[in-house]
């Protein structure tokens, strides 16, 4: 295959007329200053990875905004989204994957990092095969084109205290044996996926034992290894209560971190504990929207940049499945916190371009995944711009980047192709037919139950 753009961003910075071949779902060889040839793309960009999600919450997106007893939470939010996890069949959740999957690449995301939690029947137990679930994803990836690292999480305690899982967490729950069995059916289940990457995930301190934490990050020896961090002030006081040492603090002492790891939130952290954890190599899992809907809190993007921090975006809950928006929100809450401008930007590149090379890097190193960058050995994970588009009409380079962040609509990825496959074309992705009215009869039959 091969592509021509009359501009790319390639690491060594912008690029006029760049040819690209690839093979194998590879990028081979990429040529700047090349004549035109076949169909000319205004400009391609490395499509990123979305580094955190929870597919089967893309079915409950706007079931949560009224308000209860009290004041609301994330921990009142938990308690709907418990309700509404119990209707949900393993058709159910292949259904909700394949279509939360082709609004990512429409998105431009190439390639997602699912931290699949939903792994039994309800009210516990375990299906005749107990990678069922994650099964179901994988057959949503190979369906939807979409490159898949896949994360069982395991989930074993309701507290740091150890109390025994009850209600909706009794389809998360599993003891290490079970767990195990996930994760090798998760591999059989990828087995003929070229391009996938399997991990390892225990959910959070508050819900995998200490002595677990330390036997799941040794199992998958080179794969990412995500976890959920400080990110509820609540979760925060829990873990200091029970362990001397906030969650942070006693990651930073106790876990074996490095690039492998992703730690997703990070929103409750001292300037002290922002820098540290940085310093360790993991990449900091950002989910703006997600963070906001719940009222989590904001993230120390300065101090995580002056630390030399590495960081990516994910949709989590997929209230909104929008790369831009993710990029967007997570700059404005920068200046709504420090009250200044162009708060995630540095003395050489702009505020959209370090936020899309930011995203692009941190993604596939949180993903396991050799993408992030239009250059020879990579997979082609890659996006188009509409820049005929009047909100793109005139700019270039970084210019470009901050147009389509800050200024940009949906709808301005025209191509998108992960590993090579060409998935979203003219702005939609090719099996939007068939995976759509599914979703919608889904949606129908779960939304009329609760």
């Amino acid at each position: 295959m091969n592509l021509f753009a009359k501009s790319a961003l390639l690491p060594t910075g912008w690029a006029r007329d760049v040819s690209l071949r690839v093979d194998a779902g590879r990028i081979v060889e990429v040529t700047p200053g090349a004549s035109p040839s076949g169909t000319v793309h205004g400009c391609l960009l490395p499509a990123p990875v979305n580094l955190h999600s929870h597919m089967f919450q893309r079915a409950m997106a706007g079931m949560t905004e009224v308000r209860t007893a009290g004041q609301d939470s994330f921990w009142t939010w938990r308690a709907l989204m418990y309700r509404f996890l119990e209707r949900l069949t393993p058709k159910d959740v292949q259904a909700i994957a394949a279509q939360a999957m082709l609004e990512m690449a429409e998105a431009g995301f190439a390639a997602v990092a699912e931290f699949h939690y939903l792994h039994h029947p309800a009210g516990g137990g375990t299906y005749a095969d107990p990678a069922e679930m994650s099964a179901r994803v994988a057959a949503a990836a190979a369906e939807s084109g979409l490159g898949l690292t896949h994360l069982p999480v395991i989930y074993e305690q309701g507290g740091v205290d150890g109390r025994a899982l009850a209600g909706g967490q009794l389809r998360f729950g599993s003891p290490p044996e079970v767990y195990w069995q996930v994760v090798e059916g998760a591999a059989r289940a990828m087995a003929g996926m070229p391009d996938a990457t399997l991990g390892v995930a225990p959910h959070s301190l508050r819900a995998v034992s200490r002595d677990t934490l330390a036997r799941v990050a040794g199992l998958l020896p080179g794969g990412p290894v995500h976890i959920h961090i400080a990110e509820q002030l609540a979760e925060v006081a829990e873990v200091q209560a029970a362990w001397g040492a906030r969650p942070v603090d006693w990651a930073c002492a106790n876990l074996p971190l490095d690039r492998r790891w992703c730690m997703i939130h990070a929103t409750q952290m001292t300037p002290d504990e922002t820098a540290a954890l940085a310093r360790t190599g993991a990449v900091a899992g950002l989910c703006p929207t997600t963070e906001a809907n719940l009222g989590d809190g904001i993230f120390d993007g300065p101090g995580w940049l002056a630390s030399g921090g590495v960081f990516g975006v994910g949709t989590d809950s997929n209230v909104r499945i929008s790369l831009t928006e993710e990029l967007r929100l997570l700059e404005y809450s920068q200046r709504l916190n420090l009250k200044a401008r162009a708060v995630m930007a540095d003395n050489t590149r702009s505020t959209g371009r370090l936020l899309w090379d930011g995203v692009a890097a941190g993604g596939s190193q949180a993903a396991g995944r050799a993408s992030g960058a239009i250059a020879p050995g990579m997979w082609a994970d890659l996006l188009a711009l509409d820049t005929g588009d009047v909100r793109l009409e005139g700019v270039s380079g970084d210019g470009l980047l901050d147009a389509l962040v800050f200024a940009g609509r949906d709808g301005l990825v025209t191509d998108l192709w992960s590993a090579g496959r060409h998935i979203v074309r003219q702005g939609r992705h090719i099996a939007r037919d068939s995976v759509e009215p599914r979703f919608r009869a889904t949606l129908q039959r779960l939304r009329e139950a609760l």
